[in-house]
């Protein structure tokens, strides 16, 4: 091997990596052995893998990993190429005696793709059992790597057991392996170690390269072209590459029973490739060892959005989708699996999955709808997603796969991962009331359970409030059309909007309304919290009311109301919203000073400052008994920066509105209100301006009068 062409190998990653927009993340490479010979087990799924394999195995191990290659690759320069950079042809007839000498003696560790070859469907499974298909038939994966990793570990033992008993027979045996030095013979241990390598997202398309490839040449195959547009896509629009390595495989154990120990230490002499009485035992361990390192490579699968939604729209027994449905069905999947059964997942689905129910803001579901659709996997037709069953479940082409059916290849990846296809089948199946139900409850337990964990935290005997003030409630109504969401306002609590939603549970309307993070409990808790967590309380809240009802109107009172106007940009499905006392502008001049004391406190925080914080200001409720009596200065930043974001979005609402304000409001500026009135996108939008020199004017004297205008508007919207 030319050692110059394997370093330069470098040389050419980094300059690939340069062009391409791929993010490869490795995953527990602390558990690679530091020394002995090391066979990598992996799945291939692309060309791109023979490339770029080893040079970032070499990474983490620190030493030279060599390969087995397709045979037909091994053709003018790149064949060239590969010989040079230590890849080995699958047909070379000394292929066996190389990699175990090299393995032996530590020269190199080795990766080898116990598939086979490239498995583009990615179906590996069939029938319980793994099983390979190609073109003139199926087999099951290679025992290739375990026959190796036996023989390696035979031998060092047999030359242990020589050099007791007859070192001169140990170092004719050395000689003919050509092993210069026995002492790191002598000490090692082989292993295999499994490592997955999952691509995210899957996306096949014309692209620069396969644009150059046919304007360069005519006649491209096909197979070359369907690598390009789908490996090609890959590299330049961006793909999340996990690389993660599972728990080595010690095969000393595997060597243990009599028979083979027996042959270890025979006197006599054999060559290599000689017949030995414990051949047949040592096959039956291969194939033992590859059931084991086949089930290691797929456990390591890094589960994302996409394999959810292509197994979910897959184990559906109805032609029939409503999307929210889909939706919801993932989003309770990844809610159960993320984190259990030791299966591994996409960073993406370690987050909160909100977004599923709500906006949708990081296009998870619209992009693989618009995949689905453009597949002819799914149509849609009356608010209603159409499933082609027979695209979803028919055999597929093994070299078309990746570009006429990505949504099968991602379904079949996870077929091996039991844990996520006894969820996912069970989720499929139940009806979609169900669905809906679970996930109100658990949101709505999940939202409980965080109340009165942040309680614990932060109460302070004395000034913290009831736990039943800041606890978030349900009011159930008589008919499921149309529910409201009701939010409360800064340094409030859920008890705010409860006289409304009383009165609007007597209509008949279900009522939700959640506890924004921070409230309810201490001025301490608000101070941690950033307008992003207030946003997220609302969303969940919105889940909650969205799977009781079919449709939702959202309240919100002062900074309540600016929360459920950035939720209507963000959610185009509103049937309605109101916005009582919106905070576009404050009218309490200390507010004005909020963002230049936060800095100040930012700065001391960061440099140790020895200087005065002012982390709280002296406040005076209306309703003391429900708001809290010192204002975080941090709260009062995060509370601008919100009223700025919703500015920015108000003419993008095209919900119907009312937005009742009053008149000489003491915290809340009447302009700031008149001003989102006129910004709002609504076609159908109205002003209440109440004869009140209060700002919390859901509650006390005058509060009956609003209560009726929320629900004329309410019963406008049901008519």
């Amino acid at each position: 091997m030319n050692r110059f062409a394997y370093r330069t190998t470098g040389l050419l990653i980094k300059a690939l990596s340069g062009l391409s927009r791929a993010r490869i993340r490795l995953h527990d490479q602390h558990l690679v052995p530091a020394d002995g010979s090391l066979i990598f087990v992996v799945n291939h799924f692309t060309r791109l893998e023979t490339i770029l394999l080893p040079y970032f195995l070499d990474r983490v191990t620190g030493r030279p990993v060599w390969s087995l290659a397709d045979g037909n690759l091994f053709k003018g320069a790149l064949g060239t190429y590969l010989d040079q950079v230590g890849a080995v042809s699958t047909e070379d007839p000394d292929r066996d005696r190389l990699i175990v000498r090299s393995l032996i003696t530590g020269e190199a560790s080795w990766v080898i793709y116990p598939e086979g070859r490239m498995v583009k469907s990615k179906k590996i499974v069939e029938k319980g059992r793994y099983m390979i298909s190609y073109g003139e038939g199926k087999h099951p994966p290679h025992t290739g790597a375990a026959t190796l990793a036996l023989r390696t570990e035979f031998y060092r033992q047999r030359l242990i057991r020589l050099m007791e008993s007859n070192p001169v027979e140990a170092h004719g045996l050395a000689d003919r392996l050509a092993i210069k030095d026995l002492a790191p013979v002598l000490g090692g241990s082989t292993h295999i170690v499994p490592v997955n390598l999952t691509y995210y997202p899957i996306r096949a398309k014309e692209n620069l390269l396969s644009t150059l490839a046919q304007r360069m040449r005519e006649g491209i195959p096909e197979r070359v072209m369907e690598e390009l547009m789908t490996e090609g896509t890959m590299l330049l629009s961006g793909v999340d590459v996990d690389l993660r390595f599972g728990p080595p495989i010690p095969i000393r154990q595997c060597l243990s029973c009599r028979i083979i120990s027996r042959d270890i230490a025979s006197p006599h002499d054999f060559g290599f490739d000689d017949s030995i009485p414990a051949r047949k035992r040592l096959r039956r361990e291969a194939v033992k060892i590859m059931q084991t390192y086949m089930d290691a490579i797929y456990r390591l699968t890094t589960v994302n959005h996409d394999h959810l939604f292509a197994g979910i729209l897959q184990a559906m027994p109805y032609r029939r989708i409503r999307p929210a449905d889909l939706r919801r069905k993932v989003f309770l999947v990844a809610q159960r699996c993320v984190g259990s059964d030791g299966t591994h997942f996409h960073h993406s689905l370690e987050t909160e999955q909100f977004h599923l129910l709500t906006d949708d803001r990081y296009g998870k579901y619209r992009e693989f709808i618009g995949m689905a659709r453009a597949k002819g996997v799914v149509s849609e037709a009356g608010g209603l997603l159409i499933t082609d069953r027979a695209k979803l479940l028919s055999p597929l082409d093994l070299h078309r796969a990746r570009v006429e059916n990505p949504i099968q290849v991602m379904a079949n990846e996870i077929e091996p991962l039991q844990p996520i296809q006894h969820c996912l089948r069970r989720v499929a199946w139940q009806p979609s009331w169900y669905t809906r139900r679970q996930v109100a409850a658990s949101l709505m337990a999940r939202a409980e359970n965080d109340f009165q964990a942040d309680y614990r935290q932060f109460h302070i005997p004395g000034e913290s409030k009831d736990p039943s003030v800041g606890r978030p409630f349900l009011m159930r109504g008589r008919s499921r059309k149309l529910g409201v969401l009701l939010v409360h306002g800064y340094m409030a609590a859920p008890l705010e909007v409860r006289g409304l939603a009383e009165y609007l549970g007597r209509l008949g309307y279900w009522v939700y309304a959640p506890r924004i993070k921070g409230h309810g409990t201490a001025p301490e808790d608000l101070a941690q919290r950033s307008y992003g967590e207030w946003c997220q309380s609302v969303d969940e809240g919105y889940a909650v009311i969205s799977s009781m009802c079919r449709r939702v109107v959202a309240g919100g009172f002062s900074n309540g109301a600016g929360l459920i106007l950035d939720l209507a940009a963000r959610v185009g499905t509103l049937a309605g919203v109101i916005a009582v006392s919106p905070p576009l502008r404050l009218q309490d001049f200390s507010s004005r000073f909020a963002p230049a004391v936060d800095i100040w406190n930012r700065f001391l925080d960061r440099f140790h400052g020895d200087g005065v914080k002012k982390e709280f200001v002296e406040n005076h409720p209306e309703n003391p008994h429900i708001n809290y009596v010192r204002n975080p200065v941090a709260g009062v930043r995060e509370l601008e920066r919100l009223m700025d974001r919703v500015e920015e979005q108000l003419p993008h609402i095209s919900a119907p509105a009312l937005v009742i304000q009053a008149a000489r409001d003491p915290v809340v500026d009447p302009k700031g209100a008149r001003r989102i009135f006129d910004l709002l996108g609504s076609a159908d939008k109205s002003y209440i301006l109440s004869n009140s020199e209060r700002h919390g004017i859901l509650l006390g004297e005058g509060a009956e009068r609003i209560y009726r205008a929320v629900g004329d508007f309410l019963g406008h919207l049901a008519d």
